[in-house]
C-alpha cells in the first residue's frame, strides 16, 4: 500500500479552496487575497494554494467560476443602484430639512449593511452550487469506472472472439486434410476393384500388382 503524503491535499481542501476563492471572485476581490485566507485555514503557503488551484482546482469550477464573476457583475449593478436611489431619497429627505452633514452621515452608514445581505445570501448559493457540483464529480467518476470495467469485458469477449476463429479455422483445415485424404483412399480402392475385376478375367492367375509411392495400383506383367 503506498504511503500518503502528509502535506497531501485532500477533497475537502480542495472544496474549501474552490469556496474561498469563488467567494473572492464574487465579491470582487482578488485571487491572491483568497489564497492567503485559505493559506491561513490549511496551514499552508498563499504559493502553495496558488498553484493547486491553477494547475487542478480550477478546471473542475470553470463554470462555478463564471457564476461567480456574473454575480460579481450583478452585486456591483445593484450595488451603485441602491447606492443612487438612497442618496436621491435622502437628498430629498434632508435638503427639506436643511441637513447636508446628516445626508453625508446616513449615505455612508446605510451601505454595508446591504452589502452584506447580498453577500450572505450569494455565499450560501455558492456552497449550494459546490455541494452540487461534488455529488454530480462523484457520479462521474462512479460513471467513468463503469465504463472501464464495460471496455474490459468487451475487450475479453473480443479476445475469446479472436480465439473462437482461429479453432475454427484449425477444425476447417483438418477437416479439408481428412477429406482429401478419404477421397484418395475411395480412389484407391476403386482401382483395387476394378484391378480385382480384371484379375477374376485371367485365367492364368500369373498377373500380380505393386503399389507405387503415391498410393497407386499398377498391374505387374
Amino acid at each position: 500500500m503506498v504511503a500518503q503524503r502528509q502535506d497531501a491535499w485532500t477533497e475537502e481542501d480542495d472544496l474549501i479552496l474552490a469556496e474561498v476563492t469563488l467567494r473572492h471572485i464574487r465579491e470582487g476581490s482578488t485571487q491572491l487575497a483568497a489564497f492567503e485566507e485559505v493559506g491561513q485555514r490549511l496551514g499552508r503557503t498563499p504559493a502553495a494554494c496558488g498553484f493547486r488551484w491553477n494547475s487542478l482546482v480550477r478546471k473542475k469550477y470553470e463554470s462555478a467560476i463564471q457564476i461567480a464573476k456574473a454575480q460579481r457583475n450583478q452585486l456591483k449593478a445593484k450595488k451603485q443602484k441602491r447606492r443612487s436611489a438612497v442618496d436621491n431619497d435622502r437628498v430629498q429627505e434632508l435638503s427639506a430639512s436643511g441637513t447636508n452633514e446628516e445626508l453625508a452621515q446616513e449615505t455612508h452608514t446605510s451601505l454595508p449593511q446591504t452589502k452584506q445581505e447580498e453577500r450572505a445570501l450569494s455565499f450560501d448559493d455558492v456552497i449550494r452550487f459546490l455541494r452540487q457540483q461534488k455529488e454530480s464529480y462523484i457520479k462521474m467518476k462512479q460513471v467513468d469506472q463503469l465504463l472501464n470495467q464495460k471496455d474490459e469485458e468487451i475487450k475479453r469477449l473480443r479476445e475469446e472472439n479472436e480465439q473462437i476463429k482461429q479453432e475454427l479455422e484449425n477444425i476447417r483445415q483438418e477437416y479439408d486434410t481428412m477429406n482429401e485424404d478419404y477421397q484418395a483412399l475411395m480412389r484407391i480402392m476403386e482401382r483395387a476393384r476394378k484391378l480385382a475385376f480384371l484379375g477374376d478375367e485371367e485365367q492364368d492367375g500369373r498377373i500380380s500388382f505393386k503399389m507405387d509411392k503415391n498410393g497407386n495400383l499398377e498391374r505387374v506383367e
